[in-house]
């Protein structure tokens, strides 16, 4: 991606595992500061769909859905040469803005997929899969296609649960969601980063079922054993700013 993007994030399950930090420190570069919230890292499986993905400059609907399913944690930039300590976010940010680490998104579009690894420096990967929603529910199935790459096979049913809120600030809710940038690394090991304009998500508590969820292995981390926390969200527009180099 080489212009500002929009995209339109719908459906959208964030269903998130509290783990020990150490757990996912070895897997995110050091120069990113790994954000926890009441002394937890945490993994989120995030499937949903993209509705009228385009260059933001192009007319609207004029761009295709795309489904989407990835696994990510938390992160900051710890600035400068990569110094400094891992830390909770509860009382602010680490060293840098907080954003999201990507460790897998699976999608549909092979175009979309190569443009993503190409221009964003994504760890993106062809898969096949299929989103129905109907009655208030949404029934969400992945399968892994890349050539190459670790077999994952996703399959969900989700939907939400209660009456709408926002995020309160300082909650759990606004540090699992509430996230304005993303950060990836080039294969020459340098940070990357874009960042995200939307509003605030409408969100909901939301019941979750998983029938089949290979992510975690194919990421080289042990299924979690904790509790999940759930929420749902009828989806946000969303523009996203050309890839960056810190």
């Amino acid at each position: 991606m080489v212009v500002p993007l929009h995209m339109g994030w719908r459906n959208v399950l964030f269903a998130n595992w509290p783990v020990d930090p150490e757990t996912v420190r070895p897997h995110v570069p050091e120069a990113l500061a790994l954000d926890t919230f009441d002394g937890d890292a945490w993994l989120s499986v995030v499937p949903f769909t993209n509705v009228d993905v385009r260059p933001d400059a192009a007319p609207p609907g004029t761009g295709l859905p795309l489904p989407e399913l990835n696994l990510r944690t938390y992160v900051s930039d710890r600035g400068g040469d990569g110094g400094g300590d891992d830390g909770d976010r509860d009382g602010g940010d680490a060293d840098g803005r907080p954003g999201v680490y990507f460790f897998s998104l699976d999608a549909q579009g092979i175009l979309s997929v190569l443009g993503a690894r190409a221009f964003h420096y994504l760890p993106y990967y062809y898969a096949r899969i299929s989103l129905s929603a109907a009655d208030g529910g949404v029934e969400f199935r992945s399968r892994r296609v890349h050539p190459g790459a670790r077999p994952v096979q996703f399959r969900a049913t989700y939907g939400p649960t209660g009456e709408q809120f926002r995020a309160d600030d300082g909650s759990l809710a606004e540090f699992l969601t509430e996230r304005y940038r993303y950060y990836t690394e080039d294969t020459a090991g340098a940070i990357r980063y874009a960042d995200i304009d939307h509003e605030p998500w409408p969100l909901f508590d939301a019941d979750a079922t998983f029938e089949t969820n290979t992510l975690f292995r194919a990421n080289c981390f042990d299924p979690p054993e904790s509790e999940p926390v759930h929420f749902y969200s009828p989806g946000v527009d969303v523009v996203a700013s050309k890839s960056k180099r810190r």
